[in-house]
This record gives structure tokens, C-alpha cells and sequence, in this order.
């Protein structure tokens, strides 16, 4: 039993920034790694960047140097700096965590996705 409560998306203009968190809470014993997916209309999820407990990230190609992500471990929350917005940035951004419970079981978990829309 673990909720992810995704919050920070909306409507930017191209060039903007948002800031994209991701909260864990329930039966959790460890957070490992953390990420964010995004999917737009008519295409595949693709992942945007990943993170490990111990904080090393990994990217996109297409959001290097633009993309930045932390973690909070206190918090169970993973964020997502998202600079340099381009139009085709645009689409669902989905949070996505592999859990340790308290039972010791593993579980995969997604939040139910927050709209990002750049504007050109």
C-alpha cells in the first residue's frame, strides 16, 4: 500500500521552467530508484530521468542539459527541474518508484500522471 502523489505540472511558455515533485508515503521500508516517465499523444512512454537512492541520475538524450533531478530521502520525494522548455516536451509525466515495503515484499508503483504543456 503506497501512494504516489505527483504535483507541478501546467501550462508554460516555451523557454520556461517547471518544477515536477513526486511524494511516496505508506508501508515503505526503502525508496530505491525514482523517475519520471512522460508520454505524449501517439507515441510511446519514454523514460525522462531516473534516480538512485544514493542520488546518481541518469537522462534522456533529448533532456540533457536541460532536466535536472533530486531526491529528497527524508521525504520520500523525487523532483524534476525542468528548464528550457520546448513545445515537444509536451505531454503526460508520469512518476514511477520500485518500493521496499515494510513486509520486506518489493513493489512497483506509477502515479497517476500530471499534465505538462509547453506553448510555442
Amino acid at each position: 500500500q503506497v501512494q504516489l502523489v505527483e504535483s507541478g505540472g501546467g501550462l508554460v511558455q516555451a523557454g520556461g521552467s517547471l518544477r515536477l515533485s513526486c511524494a511516496a508515503s505508506g508501508s515503505i521500508l526503502t525508496v530505491n530508484a525514482m523517475g519520471w516517465y512522460r508520454q505524449a499523444p501517439g507515441k510511446q512512454r519514454e523514460l525522462v530521468a531516473a534516480i538512485t537512492t544514493v542520488g546518481s541520475a541518469t537522462y534522456a538524450d533529448s533532456v540533457k542539459g536541460r532536466f535536472a533531478l533530486s531526491r529528497d530521502n527524508a521525504k520520500n520525494t523525487v523532483y524534476l527541474q525542468m528548464n528550457s522548455l520546448k513545445p515537444e516536451d509536451t505531454a503526460v509525466y508520469y512518476c514511477n518508484a520500485h518500493i521496499y515495503h515494510l513486509d520486506l515484499k518489493w513493489g512497483d508503483y506509477w502515479g497517476q500522471g500530471t499534465q505538462v504543456t509547453v506553448s510555442s
